[in-house]
């Protein structure tokens, strides 16, 4: 039987260096994209939740979370931005530090989610299932809001 032929790849020092140097460029590249995808996902958040302060229609409060969410993931400075805006300071500050909502930021979430749930139900009429989960959801909803998260003057 014959033996295996072992070869050895010796990659010479300065070759090395230069594949470190690339790898690690791609991962700050992958980096970078990441973060400016937060950045955008975040961006767009906040617009929506600036048009829904105005438009009772379309919510605040869920778009200005994900905004937090996306803002937090992207950069220390747009972070930084965005808890010093206006609107983060009226609908977030007081449950993001005390878990306290005012009656304003939580019929903000409210009013236009049970809308939503009841526009929803009603096209879903011949899906009970889906009904009754959508059901739940918007109890468990109502139940968290209005009754576990405490209610502070504005």
């Amino acid at each position: 039987m014959q033996e295996p032929i072992k070869e050895e790849i010796i990659i010479e020092e300065p070759v090395a260096e230069v594949i470190r140097e690339e790898n690690e460029n791609a991962k700050r590249s992958k980096t970078h994209i990441g973060k400016a995808m937060w950045a955008l996902f975040g961006i767009i958040a906040f617009v929506l939740g600036t048009i829904g302060a105005f438009l009772p229609v379309l919510p605040t409060t869920p778009f200005i979370l994900l905004a937090a969410f996306c803002f937090a993931r992207s950069s220390e400075r747009l972070d930084t931005w965005f808890k010093s805006t206006k609107l983060y300071h009226k609908v977030l500050e007081g449950y993001v530090t005390k878990r306290q909502m005012t009656m304003y930021a939580k019929l903000s979430i409210l009013i236009p989610v049970s809308i939503l749930f009841g526009i929803s139900m009603f096209f879903m009429w011949h899906i009970v299932a889906m009904r009754y989960v959508m059901g739940i959801i918007w109890a468990a909803h109502i139940i968290y809001f209005g009754f576990m998260v405490p209610t502070v003057e504005e």
